[in-house]
């Protein structure tokens, strides 16, 4: 009777380990496919801003952003050990950031206008897709079993990538209540 119950317990934890595993699998997977959204959508946002004329300080913040994008060490920054590449990143982003908050759109041509709030907005929901898994894929690997058993492998912890966000239009939805 003992032995039964050993060999219970033990295949009881053998399944729990390997759902655990499956899921923290497809968790890093998770978290790497909204990493290259956000560096997608983050560039998008680059692009975007080249489009506005006038500003140097704009251009020059735009031209940085998309060469980070380039560089294959700040391009990995979200899932990078390293905290300096992910500081140097956000670092660029928040720097645009900064400088379209202080933009003065009414004198941008409409459809400009409009492609800049767009890739902002994608850009915020895309970096909190990836903040989101993030905090799961750490949430997981912070189990005693997924840590005592070593499932996570030799994968890399990833970071949360904060960047200042942009004071988005509300376009009239109240959602608290008090406007509808």
């Amino acid at each position: 009777m003992v032995v039964i119950a050993a060999v219970l317990v033990a295949a009881a934890g053998a399944v729990g380990a390997m759902r655990a595993a499956t899921r923290l699998d497809r968790l890093h997977v998770r978290t790497d496919a909204a990493w290259a959204a956000l560096d997608a959508a983050l560039g998008g946002r680059a692009h975007a801003s080249l489009g506005v004329q006038g500003s140097a300080a704009l251009r020059r913040a735009a031209d940085a952003a998309l060469l980070a994008g380039l560089d294959p060490a700040l391009r990995r920054a979200g899932r990078c050990p390293h905290r300096a590449a992910a500081a140097a990143r956000e670092d660029v982003e928040n720097e645009l950031g900064r400088i379209l908050a202080v933009l003065d759109r009414r004198g941008l041509e409409s459809a400009c206008a409009d492609r800049l709030a767009d890739a902002e907005q994608r850009a915020v929901i895309a970096r909190r897709v990836y903040n989101d898994a993030v905090r799961d894929t750490l949430a997981l690997r912070s189990h005693r079993m997924v840590r005592w058993l070593r499932l996570a492998g030799t994968a890399p912890l990833p970071r949360y990538f904060e960047i200042v966000e942009p004071a988005l239009p509300s376009y009239g939805l109240e959602l608290d209540g008090a406007g509808a």
